[in-house]
């Protein structure tokens, strides 16, 4: 019966281990002591997230924001081995100004063997927001019915978002809105408060001196909009400024 080379090898390897590992550990070798001398993808996970936590709370504070948050650092490739530093850890945002939405963190080694790091992350932000409680025709003029406030994760609202139904007053809409559509800046005008042939009062002022005569309006006029109209005691039509429903303001 013939036995296999490779068998012998095997005995004699370890026979080999069996009388040289006493030797390594009584000389202070450690199993697995090379994972010692790199810096893990766990630990660097581990001050980005520690860092952001810190970020999004000062932001907040800040900001006066009322929110909740949640942070996600994504996964970093486990084969990932960086020189063990000899100092803490320093970690900056490096984008985006804020830390809202996508990020990226900055890990630096500043020691002996200096290296830097680019980890990225996801800070989601919740806050209740306006959203259209049905659909809504473009040029509608908005009401309280119009609108709900829901929570949402801001840093994925690209075109902004309102907080409060006051946002909204005298406002219409630039554009149709679909149910549960978020109601951004963009998606709002000044609504009109004088229409073509409404009766206005007309104020002139000039120092302590104030007088008012009737008029037509020959135009339509959002709050603070120059408009024309017919003074109908001389039948003259002039440019005012809509300083209200139905009031409007002309130079003296």
């Amino acid at each position: 019966m013939k036995i296999k080379p490779t068998f012998f090898r095997r005995l004699l390897a370890a026979c080999q281990l069996s009388l040289v590992l006493p030797a390594l550990l009584g000389a202070g070798y450690q199993p697995g002591s090379a994972a010692a001398e790199a810096t893990l993808p766990e630990q660097l996970i581990g001050s980005s997230q520690q860092f952001l936590e810190q970020a999004v709370s000062d932001y907040l504070q800040r900001s006066e924001i009322q929110a909740r948050h949640e942070i996600e650092i994504h996964q970093l490739d486990p084969r990932l081995r960086l020189p063990a530093c000899d100092k803490a850890l320093s970690t900056a945002l490096e984008s985006p100004a804020q830390p809202v939405g996508r990020v990226t963190i900055r890990v630096r080694c500043e020691g002996a063997n200096p290296w830097t790091i680019f980890v990225p992350g996801q800070v989601h932000i919740y806050r209740s927001v306006l959203i259209a409680s049905r659909p809504l025709k473009r040029a509608t003029v908005l009401s309280e019915s119009d609108l709900k406030l829901v929570e949402r994760d801001v840093g994925l609202l690209n075109q902004g978002y309102l907080t409060s139904i006051e946002q909204t007053v005298d406002k219409k809409l630039t554009r149709q809105l679909l149910t549960d559509q978020v109601l951004a800046p963009v998606h709002l005008q000044q609504a009109e408060v004088i229409r073509k042939g409404d009766h206005v009062v007309i104020t002139a002022r000039s120092g302590g001196i104030s007088v008012r005569m009737t008029g037509e309006a020959l135009t339509d006029g959002a709050l603070g909009e120059q408009i024309r109209v017919r003074n109908q005691g001389s039948g003259r039509s002039i440019r005012v400024r809509v300083t209200g429903p139905g009031q409007v303001e002309a130079p003296m």
